[in-house]
């Protein structure tokens, strides 16, 4: 028989009080349940709330209380991450009695409730990038590997929907040029998400990394006893912020820079390599041929030169603007920055980083600047013209005569090559009068000053914020469980996987409400060995004596296998 309030409600009375407002969110109570599906999830409980997730909630957030809690509904949104639940769509497939279980209650909410409190938490705008900053700063202060070294790189979601014409961007997963929004991330050595910063006008990772990311990192980063000669910190990029001037202006603000040389030149001799042990971010000690040389950029500023020989015989150069560290630790530090690049495919495939929260567009200040339509319309043309000349002299120059020719052979050759002088002299004129045509044409106008067709909007970013930061708390939490499981496995890089199977999982809860202890007992897995990884990931989580939120049940987590 369908309960008065709908499926899976059992606790009417409590119900019914929070609907006339005599109840201000639903005590947390568990029940006895065997065969919880998805019941692993639990074990990600005191990572997610080491890693922050109702850390200054209530000081910057805010709804109306009803039978869920806020903190229900943050633990909602974190398990939905970690379940691989992409969408709130996706939640109507799932068993809402189930997931209860899960959390103390009867049930979750449904989609539409949920969705509704999703608004009232996000309705103050700037409040969700606020407690990303926070966040952030705790997340920088913990860290423990390389700290002073953070990641900088611009990741493109892509927008297909036609609420508004985004600027087209390049899209170098697809080699395409896309409409979308550049999101610049900063990370640590070992691929840990800090912060995140959306840009719908993308200016440039330079302008980026100058009015928003140094800035906080500045205001952000642990402050560290340093040496004389010892930058207080260093960002690691890849060519896109290649900028001589920009280095120099760094190097006064005692910020060092580790990147990749846009212009290498000439290789170096081979003789100037020299094998070293060095040590990667997953703590591998690998053997490397490198060399380091004083270089010389175009304003006159003297870095740092490091060449990695590889065996194909390419030279890889990496320039640094920290001339206290060593070459051999430089090195393995800006190969770590392909650690971003893991993250972002594994934020695209399993925790759908890229969709949209919610639907809507809000207005770009008139103030900000963009590329003036006009000019990106020129510079089109003449990169196209210059492709057309470019293969016309490639047609001239293999044009060739025989070694004795026909006069006719002579007379078509002469023929052919005037017409392609006379193309190649009317596309050289082409090319130099648009090429006036844009020096006239200003490159960057503000918003405020283009025609009315050529204006757009932006993809409303509040519960964008909001969700993306509960997804990398998801994240983090997932790979410090990753952390222990390595701990007890032969196959390191199968640990990801493992804890991904160990979500999945269903579990037995056994509250003991005298004791006040709530156990958590995982089911078996499909191999021996992942066994005993779980038992001693049980141990490492029921050591850290995490209370759940909102009552006061202390966890205690255990495997299947008979003791």
């Amino acid at each position: 028989m369908e309960a008065p309030l709908g499926h899976a409600t059992t606790r009417d009375w409590e119900r019914m009080s929070a609907a006339l407002g005599f109840l201000h969110g639903a005590p947390i109570e568990f029940q006895r349940a065997d065969d919880v599906p998805n019941g692993g999830i639990l074990c990600a409980l005191p990572a997610l709330l080491a890693n922050g997730l109702l850390h200054h909630s209530r000081d910057n957030f805010s709804m109306r209380e009803g039978y869920y809690p806020m903190e229900t509904i943050f633990l909602i949104l974190a398990c939905m991450a970690l379940a691989r639940v992409k969408t709130l769509e996706q939640l109507r497939y799932q068993d809402p009695g189930e997931w209860g279980k899960l959390l103390g209650l009867d049930r979750i909410p449904e989609v539409k409730t949920l969705r509704g409190k999703i608004d009232q938490i996000c309705q103050q705008q700037g409040q969700a990038r606020q407690w990303a900053a926070e966040l952030s700063r705790e997340w920088m202060e913990a860290t423990s590997q390389a700290p002073g070294i953070y990641y900088a790189d611009g990741h493109v979601r892509v927008y297909h929907g036609r609420l508004t014409s985004l600027p087209r961007r390049y899209v170098a997963r697809q080699r395409l040029c896309l409409r979308g929004t550049t999101d610049y991330w900063v990370h640590s050595m070992n691929g840990q998400p800090f912060f995140m910063i959306s840009q719908p006008v993308d200016p440039g990772m330079i302008e980026v990394m100058n009015k928003e990311i140094i800035p906080q990192l500045l205001e952000q980063a642990p402050q560290r006893q340093i040496g004389e000669g010892e930058p207080r910190f260093t960002v690691v990029f890849d060519r896109e912020g290649y900028s001589p001037k920009w280095f120099a202006q760094l190097k006064v603000q005692n910020i060092a820079v580790l990147t990749y040389h846009k212009f290498p030149g000439e290789d170096w001799p081979l003789k100037e390599f020299h094998t070293c042990q060095t040590q990667l971010v997953n703590g591998e000690s690998v053997e490397m041929e490198l060399a380091e040389r004083g270089t010389c950029l175009s304003n006159g500023l003297w870095i740092r030169e490091i060449r990695k020989h590889c065996p194909s015989g390419h030279q890889t150069s990496i320039i640094s603007t920290d001339y206290h560290s060593d070459f051999k630790k430089l090195a393995p530090t800006m190969f770590a920055r392909w650690c971003q690049e893991n993250f972002f495919k594994y934020m695209r495939e399993h925790f759908n980083i890229d969709r949209l929260s919610e639907y809507g567009t809000e207005q770009i200040p008139d103030t900000t600047r963009v590329v003036n339509p006009a000019w990106r319309k020129l510079d089109s043309q003449i990169r196209s013209k210059n492709g057309k000349l470019t293969r016309l002299l490639a047609r001239l120059g293999q044009s060739t005569l025989s070694h004795d020719p026909k006069p006719s052979q002579i007379e078509s050759y002469e023929q052919k090559n005037g017409r392609l002088q006379e193309e190649s002299a009317q596309m050289k004129e082409q090319i130099e009068d648009l090429k006036k045509q844009r020096k006239d044409t200003p490159r960057h106008l503000e918003m405020g000053q283009l025609p009315e067709e050529e204006r757009f909007q932006q993809l409303r970013q509040e519960k964008k914020y909001f969700i993306d930061t509960i997804k990398l708390i998801a994240y983090r939490s997932e790979t410090a469980l990753v952390y222990l499981a390595r701990e007890k496995m032969k196959r390191r890089d199968d640990a990801r996987s493992l804890i991904r199977q160990l979500f999945n999982t269903s579990v037995d809860l056994l509250p003991d409400t005298e004791k006040k202890v709530l156990t958590v007992r995982l089911h078996h897995l499909t191999a021996n060995v992942h066994e005993q990884v779980m038992e001693h990931l049980c141990q490492e989580l029921t050591a850290t004596e995490t209370i759940f939120p909102g009552s006061n049940f202390r966890l205690v987590f255990e495997t299947g296998r008979p003791s």
